[in-house]
């Protein structure tokens, strides 16, 4: 599986309730569309350390990295690839 397929399978699993892909777009922000709050950022923190076994630092938790699965396909990609 994909790190975008995850991704978007965990947001609308365990933070929409469904499994309707068309109910999220890869480049809707988390936090103005109220997908995500800041707890919600936090599970899916934990998620994408646990997922892809990387380690998201305070300085990384920024908007232009978690904010959208666009973003956070491009942020997993990044440190997959630094740490390679």
């Amino acid at each position: 599986m994909t790190a975008r397929a995850a991704l978007r399978r965990y947001v609308l699993e365990n933070h929409l309730f469904t499994d309707d892909d068309a109910a999220l777009k890869d480049a809707d922000s988390f936090l103005e569309t109220g997908i995500l709050d800041s707890t919600g950022i936090m599970e899916l923190i934990l998620f994408v350390e646990e997922t892809f076994q990387l380690k998201v630092t305070d300085d990384e938790m920024a908007p232009e990295n978690l904010d959208s699965i666009d973003s956070l396909v491009a942020y997993v990609e990044r440190k997959q690839a630094a740490a390679a």
